[in-house]
């Protein structure tokens, strides 16, 4: 059973990213677990004075969220009544990156959901600061959502890589099987002045190829010289439904990420973007 939890801070965004969700898992057997982390919502309060106002915010808060938690669960079983999947809710007093990672470990977790931007809504920002948060440091992969991205089915997806990192047979699993779903043609882009891999760039796209067997795969290579450049042209152009990329050490997401460069390096994301986290869990 695929495993999904769905960050939700009860906004436009956060509920047009379970939308997206329950329908790109609409023929998987799946478990969704809504999650609302409300410790920054108390400690933050303006009226947090004292102890006793402490404990009875937290209550009031926590109140607050397993409603909202059980009116969104209302509008998803009308909105789309689906046998396969099964919905929990969990309120819970901690930061979002923290009660997420738990959640991942403890409930052995596929993937993480959520809209690029949440509440207060940023447009001139790629990533509101919580989805940065999640992009950055959860230990399993991360499907951000953009706000005005309405559910298509992923049947084009690019996916750039310098075949340099080993990749994960798990994350690479979760990709085929939504390819599988969905007969999507996936188009790995790599950016090089030269036709030759090395050694290990060749095991590592031998690996990927064999772990999508159910996805048609297209390699380009193409010689231009900025990454950033290439993939806003290319999906631009062709039609992309989904970019899916990998953060590992030195690559150029945890470049991206790690140095809040999204903005500044002018990656324009308006498709779902998927990344796969390269890292220890």
């Amino acid at each position: 059973m695929r495993k999904i939890i769905i960050p939700t801070d009860f906004s436009e965004n956060a509920m047009n990213a379970i939308q997206f969700a329950v329908e790109l898992f609409k023929y998987e057997r799946s478990e969704f677990l809504l999650v609302h982390a409300y410790a920054d919502e108390v400690y933050d309060h303006d009226t947090l004075v004292s102890r006793e106002v402490f404990g009875k915010l937290k209550a009031s808060v926590l109140k607050y969220s397993d409603t909202e938690l059980e009116n969104i669960l209302d509008q998803i079983q009308k909105i789309s009544p689906n046998p396969k999947h099964q919905y929990k809710k969990l309120s819970a007093f901690g930061t979002l990156v923290d009660e997420i990672n738990d959640l991942v470990d403890l409930e052995n977790i596929d993937i993480v959901v959520m809209g690029t931007r949440g509440k207060t809504d940023d447009r001139t920002l790629t990533f509101g600061s919580n989805t940065l948060q999640v992009l950055k440091y959860i230990k399993c992969p991360v499907l951000a959502i953009p706000a005005t991205c309405r559910y298509k089915q992923p049947t084009h997806i690019l996916f750039p890589t310098d075949y340099r990192f080993p990749y994960k047979r798990r994350e690479l699993k979760l990709v085929n099987t939504m390819a599988q779903s969905f007969r999507s043609t996936i188009t790995t882009m790599y950016l090089s002045n030269f036709t030759t891999l090395s050694i290990r760039q060749e095991d590592n796209k031998a690996f990927l190829t064999a772990c999508l067997p159910d996805a048609t795969l297209a390699f380009k290579t193409l010689s231009a010289n900025d990454l950033t450049t290439a993939i806003n042209e290319y999906v631009l152009n062709h039609s992309i439904d989904m970019l899916v990329m990998i953060n590992s050490r030195h690559s150029y997401v945890e470049n991206m990420l790690y140095q809040s460069t999204i903005d500044k390096i002018g990656l324009h994301i308006t498709i779902p973007f998927l990344i796969l986290q390269n890292l220890n869990r």
